[in-house]
């Protein structure tokens, strides 16, 4: 199989048949391809109109969700089941071009990137959805150091090995490229994509998503760097807060049994430093809990391996 297009959706019922009909139209007799649909729980018929499609495009395949679960899960299981070299996600919106897929499956499938990021340079939506997303951007861009101008495209092409070594749940779906660098797959690149106003139905964009977004920025940035090595994290802050108090407390003595001016406990200095030595205690204990955890895990040895020289070792490892 060349190519996979994944297509998450949730009550697209208006949007899918001039989608599929145009991914079609971009890749029959090009690649050998499959779509695959993942109706995130809809409520409305976008059920039955895939079913419809399912008959008219032999390439179609379709997974539905009894619930709403989220872009994150339909995401992971379609990664699990798709079977393209190249694998391409994009919205169900119809503001992502498939005019865009021959360039990004070239950008890909020549080995040049692991990764290729649509970045939606003339964005056609308000601008209370591009304000807080730029913000997103910016922060995302700091705290893990990949230069992309848009993390949250619905627009990505991957190598099949990407979205076979990454677990995508939550809000993830949004820091794919970060996990994918911490993967080991670095070879992350960008291309202007157009992007389109909404055709039909209502955007699914909330508040509570971008206050999510940068929660789930602060977790898979503590996951990817201190999930194996927890006690890194802790025992450092733990150490460093438990030494600050220590020097309060030898401070405060030197002043109580040489100086003779005060009582130590008269001080407020005295009970910032007792919190100090207790919250570091604290700390260093739970990265040390946190660390027997992750040593004792049933993936603690699982590392991610690309090739070999003896097929046989290959094997042996799954």
């Amino acid at each position: 199989m060349d190519l996979s297009v994944i297509v998450p959706l949730y009550n697209e019922e208006e949007s899918l048949p001039e989608l599929v009909s145009w991914i079609w139209q971009v890749t029959e007799g090009k690649y050998e391809t499959e779509v695959i649909l993942v109706d995130d729980g809809s409520t409305d018929g976008s059920w039955a109109v895939i079913e419809k499609l399912k008959i008219e495009y032999p390439f179609v395949k379709a997974i539905r969700f009894q619930r709403n679960y989220g872009k994150s899960a339909a995401l992971n299981v379609a990664f699990a089941r798709a079977e393209g070299e190249v694998v391409i996600t994009m919205d169900a919106d119809l503001q992502d071009s498939p005019d865009e897929i021959p360039e990004l499956y070239q950008m890909v499938s020549s080995g040049q990137y692991d990764l290729v990021s649509g970045w939606k340079k003339n964005r056609q939506d308000p601008l209370s959805k591009t304000i807080p997303t730029r913000i997103y951007n910016w922060a995302t861009r700091a705290a893990t150091g990949i230069k992309l101008h848009d993390f949250n495209c619905g627009l990505k092409a991957y190598r099949k090995n990407v979205v076979k070594s990454i677990e995508v749940y939550g809000e993830m779906h949004r820091y794919i490229p970060v996990m994918a660098k911490w993967a080991g797959f670095k070879r992350i690149g960008e291309k202007k994509v157009v992007h389109q106003k909404r055709k039909y139905g209502k955007t699914k964009f909330g508040l509570e998503r971008f206050i999510n977004g940068f929660l789930d920025l602060l977790s898979i940035t503590f996951v990817t760097r201190f999930g194996r090595k927890p006690m890194h994290l802790f025992g450092l802050l733990g150490t460093f807060l438990f030494l600050a108090g220590f020097l309060i407390a030898l401070y405060l003595a030197y002043g109580k049994f040489f100086m003779m001016e005060y009582r130590m406990t008269e001080r407020p200095l005295f009970y910032f430093g007792m919190l100090a030595m207790i919250l570091g205690t604290q700390l260093f204990l739970a990265g040390f809990l946190a660390e027997l955890v992750s040593r004792n895990a049933p993936d603690r040895n699982k590392y991610l391996i690309e090739k070999t020289t003896e097929e046989n070792w290959l094997k042996s490892l799954y």
